[in-house]
């Protein structure tokens, strides 16, 4: 793949989340026997032959195609044992001091079982974790057979990354003893009895515990792998074989199945939703009775018309997965309890044929509001891009239809002005975690005539510059972009673009500040399967046509608008191993001209706007509110104390929303135009009142806002040149 593709940000999934989690995916496995050298006498987890084979390799692509080419040698190691200890259990739950003292000789160790191979000693720090996570668990079910002291004055610690490792399996019996008090608390909190709640978090642990036991060796290779590859920077990462194919899924939102979202429920795997367009959704709507129906349970997998079934009940939801998804066209037959039937009744046969899915709730969509201000009425597009995909294989096999960011954008420009007038356009990058540069370079070039947009630096120190592939304008307009801390990568690319050109305003909060190029190395072009999985290798670094740098310092908005996210929790310069930043020369590039003082003008009607909306004013106290209690890390494990707490909190909450929706009856002429039917809601009484779709997206409508104000003071800018290729 190009070296101008770099993938959307990921990072390594700790396994320890096992513990604690219920909803995690986990990797796929492999049918590779482990290798003959290192046989699995003891039952403990083994490199396959083939794993031995391919560690060597990836140390290779790291040492030498990795932007910073670092050697991988005892100083490497050291951080790379750290690295994975934090991956398995970073918040100290599991291992004691005794057990860190007992990997202390592979310390130095990492640097040689990459280059020969010979992982067994970090597979031999897997499984005892393993081990432990099995002991844990099985203290934490022992507890539910007393129901705890609720009077008594003690804490839990949920944070325990900067503490010691326990002394002895006495205080983690401690530790678990707080937290398992605490996950009862919870349940206690809504009113349940203890009967209740035993029987929940038997449960609850019970099926955590049956993942645990269902961790395969591509998991383990996959995370000790991305010890090496995190230590490198935060953007290098490795891919099983099956989480290769989930990310090209997410890259390219297609994949060939039958259109069905699953979930794990108890044993089995259940139908909580059907994609639309997708073969089970059509089906359904062909057939209510012999097709699939949301919260069906699967039993059996059948292959083609007639192949024999195999039961998955028990199963993992990923190995299900990849029993139903295969070729398009090919018959996959389910064997279905129906929802509400007990097991042993009713059970039905459903044959779908396979079929082209695609993830539509993933891909760029678009709206319209229309504001009044000054007297006049302003519709303002908006346009939500979560990701920069596309389809490369559709792409590479000539698909006219090929399905990417910069197409879907550009056809829903092209809808929004055939709905009608467009004084405005603002598109929506929150939550947008990057993907595919060259949609960075298409997107921009959808609002530029021509130019460069981005500049590269490989590992040889060259430049190159990127421009925009192809020449014109899909929109001409007043324009602005919303961000947020987590907008990342191709995003910065975009926005840093829209913004160096004075083509348009970058509203919202400062991006992440990634500024790194990855390649996607398939470890296996040779085959015709993607055994081996891939290695996102960082590359090159990004930089703006200002030849400034994102890494770390992300792009600062024209107008900063409030947000949830922690800057100093989430970004870059959190992360551990992040590579520096610094900056190149400038390429040339005209930018436009913009009114004098015109920022400094929004900024200020902006200013006033918020002084006076309501829903401004209860999204700043919210802010507030949720930064203070991000800093506690601490909670009480007496019943009376939290249930003031929480009595307190939502005391607070609720007053906070019902003055909210006292000033928003009162207003006589709205600051800022509501999404329809918002300001209509009377007083709320309880917490339970307060519904999630009465709660305002105040972000996204003061955006709206100042896209109209920017568009009553600004002309298109058809026919201008927005800049020039560099010499």
């Amino acid at each position: 793949m190009s070296r101008n593709r770099p993938a959307r940000r990921v990072s390594a999934t700790p396994l320890a989340v096992l513990a604690i989690s219920l909803a995690m995916l986990l990797a796929g496995g492999s049918s590779d026997a482990p290798a003959a050298s290192a046989p699995a006498t003891d039952g403990a987890l083994r490199p396959t032959i083939r794993q031995r084979a391919l560690a060597p390799r990836i140390a290779e692509l790291l040492e030498q195609q990795h932007y910073s080419r670092h050697r991988i040698d005892d100083d490497v190691s050291l951080q790379v044992f750290d690295r994975l200890l934090q991956m398995l259990d970073g918040q100290h739950n599991y291992f004691t001091a005794a057990d860190i003292d007992s990997f202390s000789a592979q310390r130095m160790r990492f640097d040689d079982m990459i280059h020969s191979g010979a992982l067994e000693p970090a597979f031999d720090i897997f499984t005892l974790f393993e081990q432990r996570n099995r002991e844990r668990i099985q203290y934490a079910i022992s507890l539910l057979d007393k129901e705890p002291q609720w009077d008594l004055k003690e804490s839990f610690e949920f944070d325990r990354e900067k503490v010691n490792w326990a002394k002895s399996t006495a205080e983690l019996d401690d530790i678990w003893r707080r937290r398992v008090k605490n996950d009862a608390l919870s349940l206690k909190l809504t009113g349940k009895e203890w009967p209740e709640i035993s029987d929940t978090l038997r449960k609850r642990y019970e099926r955590v515990l049956t993942r645990v036991n269902q961790i395969k060796r591509d998991e383990v290779f996959e995370t000790i792998m991305n010890a090496f590859a995190s230590v490198a920077d935060p953007h290098t990462n490795y891919f099983s074989p099956v989480n290769t194919e989930e990310n090209r899924i997410q890259m390219s939102l297609s994949y060939e199945g039958i259109g069905a979202s699953l979930l794990l429920q108890d044993d089995y795997v259940t139908i909580s939703g059907l994609i639309p367009g997708g073969p089970a959704a059509v089906a359904a709507a062909a057939s209510s009775t012999s097709a699939l129906q949301v919260n069906d349970r699967i039993l059996a997998v059948g292959q083609g018309t007639s192949g024999p079934f195999t039961e998955v009940i028990g199963w993992r939801l990923e190995d299900v997965v990849q029993l139903i998804r295969g070729k398009n066209g090919t018959v996959v037959r389910l064997q279905i309890l129906p929802a509400g039937a007990a097991p042993g009744g009713n059970e039905r046969v459903v044959s779908l044929s396979r079929g082209r899915v695609t993830l539509e709730n993933q891909a760029a969509k678009k709206q319209r509001r229309t504001v009044t201000m000054n007297g006049r009425q302003l519709s303002i597009g908006i346009i939500n891009v979560p990701g920069f995909y596309e389809d490369v294989q559709a792409r590479a096999a000539n698909d006219a239809d090929y399905r990417s960011t910069t197409r879907d954008v550009k056809r829903l420009i092209n809808e929004l002005k055939a709905e009608g007038p467009l004084d405005g356009l603002l598109l929506d990058l929150r939550g947008d975690g990057g993907g595919f540069l060259p949609e960075a370079q298409g997107l921009t070039g959808l609002f530029i005539d021509r130019g460069p947009v981005v500049q590269l630096k490989g590992t040889d120190g060259r430049i190159e510059v990127l421009d925009d592939p192809e020449a014109g304008l899909a929109y001409d307009g007043p324009l602005a972009v919303l961000v947020d801390r987590t907008s990342a990568s191709a995003s910065e690319i975009f926005a840093g673009a829209i913004q160096d050109y004075r083509r348009g305003l970058i509203l919202g909060q400062t991006t992440f500040g990634k500024g790194t190029v990855q390649n996607q190395v398939r470890l296996d072009d040779w085959r015709g399967q993607p055994i081996n999985g891939q290695i996102n290798l960082t590359v090159g670094k990004f930089y703006r046509v200002t030849g400034e740098s994102t890494q770390h310092h992300g792009v600062e908005p024209d107008i900063a608008l409030p947000s949830y996210i922690g800057k100093d929790e989430i970004g870059e310069s959190s992360l551990e191993h992040a590579l520096p930043w610094d900056r190149i020369q400038p390429a040339r590039f005209n930018a436009l001209s913009l009114p004098e003082n015109l920022v400094k003008t929004l900024a200020d009607a902006e200013k006033t706007r918020a002084a006076n909306d309501p829903d401004f004013r209860w999204l700043v106290e919210s802010v507030a509110t949720a930064e203070k209690n991000r800093t506690n890390r601490v909670l009480s494990l007496n019943l009376a104390e939290r249930q003031q707490e929480r009595e307190s909190l939502d005391a607070a909450r609720l007053a906070l929303e019902n003055e909210r929706r006292k000033l928003l009856q009162a207003q006589t002429a709205p600051i800022v135009d509501p999404v329809p039917g918002r300001r209509a809601l009377e007083p709320v009484k309880a917490i339970a009142d307060i519904k999630a779709e009465d709660q305002p997206d105040v972000v996204l409508t003061h955006a709206v806002a100042i896209t109209a104000d920017l568009a009553l003071r600004v002309a298109p800018v058809r026919n201008v040149s927005a800049g020039s290729p560099r010499s």
